[in-house]
Formats: C-alpha cells, structure tokens, sequence
C-alpha cells in the first residue's frame, strides 16, 4: 500500500502543479523570461521538464511518507498541516535561496513557492488517504 500511496500523491502534486501554472503562465513567463512563440508558448518545448517534475514528486512523496512514519503523522490533518510546513519552511526557502542568486525576481519566488507550499500538503495530506 505504500508505494500506491507514494504514486497518488505524486500524481496528485504533479496534477495540482499543471493546474497551478497553467493558471499562472503568463506570470510566470514574464517573470521567468522564457521567450515565446507568436501563440506566447515557450519556445523549444521538450518533454523533459515534465518527466523530471514526475520523478522529483515521486521522490518527494517517497521522503515525506517516510518522514511521516517515523514522525508518527497518521492523519489527514496532520498530513496537510506537515506538507504544508515542509513546503513553507523547507523548499520555499530554498527556491528563494536559489532566485535570489540567481537575480530573478520576487515574483518567481512566490510563484514557484506557492506551488512548492500547496503543493506538498496536497501530497501529504493525499498521503494520509491510504
């Protein structure tokens, strides 16, 4: 039952994240300076990105149902309320870190953070499903 979990989850993160920045293109477009088509698509598309995003969220499902086990996480509450913080206070941080040398801007950092935030309590919480 437990990779089952692991492979919802991630599909539930890598779904939430196609509804995310499918919502926030164009802003994340701009702030990422991606150029464009005349239909405002990334040029040179490659599926690669997206396989990738698959793999880090089974990794990420695997880490955190593991984590939950040893931390005694057993409930949908306590699963939504420690993906969030994981999210808050591990990943968005490190994006930050990241933009911020980078010299990207805030923008990006809230958008990829927003995600990097629902995104892992939409994984722990769909953890505690099973």
């Amino acid at each position: 039952m437990g990779i089952l979990s692991v492979l919802v989850a991630a599909i539930a993160g890598f779904a939430f994240g196609a509804i995310w920045y499918m919502t926030l293109s164009k802003p994340w477009i701009a702030a990422t300076g991606i150029k464009v088509d005349e239909k405002g698509q990334p040029e040179g598309g490659s599926p690669l990105p997206y396989v990738l995003s698959f793999i880090a969220m089974i990794l990420v499902a695997g880490m955190m149902r593991h984590t939950f086990a040893l931390s005694g996480i057993d409930t949908f509450g306590k699963g939504l309320i420690s993906g969030l913080g994981i999210g808050l206070f591990f990943i968005s941080p490190w994006i930050m870190i990241n933009n911020a040398y980078g010299m990207r801007p805030f923008k990006l950092t809230l958008i990829d953070g927003g995600y990097a935030t629902f995104g892992c309590a939409i994984i722990g919480a769909v953890l505690m499903l099973f």
